[in-house]
């Protein structure tokens, strides 16, 4: 991992500050590349491989005895290392660093910072940077907006919506994966008909590690229920008809009854970012 592209976070890394971020009370901090120890003991592709396929049928993945949330990443903690996961997060609400953090307390939290995210969504990071025992790091892209916009023109998102995703996430991603043995996504399976059939394990072919989706069965009104109960940050735009956030100039708010996703790249041939897919 690049300290370019990556910083430990508890504020929003300036542009051009190279991986560099304001603290409260620090002048700045810079994300350091995994210790050549976890490196050297990260298992390798096969071994990481069975395990996933082992997990995924010894936690009862898409069965009518499916494990809990609770009980899949005690399987993680059993089976790998707090400094060897990470927990993506969009920064729509907490639920799932919260979760994990349960169980894996101080384990790193990937935050795509595209650019393009709603103030609510840096407010959000801020707040779970305060209120859980995780560690934020920001992922950056190679490029900021204004680098991009002067090799491809300005609005990329709106003309190769793939493109940008492709450049601001998912390669952004695929770089910070690398240090790791496995990540959790927030996934559900009511959120769109591609996640219809989302494994609680998988091995991760494109980024070399294992995957796993310890929310794959739980509803909306559950993840809401669960940051009520825990009084988890949630993004203010959640009250506002957004029940899925993204990029702000590629989400729009959500009418009742309409597919929770249907504000993403809303009229536009496009479901995924490409990071699921």
């Amino acid at each position: 991992m690049s300290a370019r592209n990556i910083a430990p976070s508890g504020g929003r890394v300036a542009p051009g500050a190279a991986g560099r971020v304001s603290r409260p009370g620090d002048e700045a901090s810079r994300y350091e590349s995994p210790p050549a120890s976890l490196l050297d003991d990260r298992r390798s592709a096969d071994e990481l491989r069975a395990l996933a396929e082992a997990g995924n049928l010894e936690l009862g993945s898409l069965t009518d005895h499916e494990a809990s949330a609770a009980e899949v990443v005690a399987w993680v903690a059993e089976h790998f290392a707090t400094d060897a996961a990470a927990v993506a997060c969009s920064m729509a609400d907490a639920v799932l660093p919260h979760v994990i953090a349960e169980q894996l307390p101080g384990v790193d939290v990937l935050f795509l910072d595209t650019g393009y995210h709603f103030t609510e969504t840096y407010v959000t990071r801020d707040e779970v940077a305060r209120a859980l025992d995780v560690r934020i790091v920001d992922v950056l892209p190679e490029q900021t907006v204004a680098q991009q916009d002067a090799e491809f023109g300005a609005e990329l998102f709106a003309r190769d919506p793939g493109l940008c995703c492709a450049r601001r996430k998912v390669a952004p991603l695929q770089q910070a994966l690398g240090g790791y043995e496995v990540w959790f996504t927030g996934v559900r399976r009511e959120e769109a008909p591609t996640r219809t059939n989302t494994p609680l394990v998988s091995w991760d072919e494109r980024n070399g590690l294992v995957k796993v989706n310890p929310l794959a069965a739980w509803t909306f009104d559950e993840l809401l229920d669960h940051a009520g109960a825990h009084q988890v940050p949630v993004n203010l735009l959640m009250s506002h008809g957004y029940p899925s956030i993204g990029c702000e100039p590629c989400t729009k708010p959500v009418a009742a009854g309409e597919d929770p996703r249907s504000g993403r790249w809303a009229g536009l041939a496009k479901t995924e970012c490409g990071l699921h897919l």
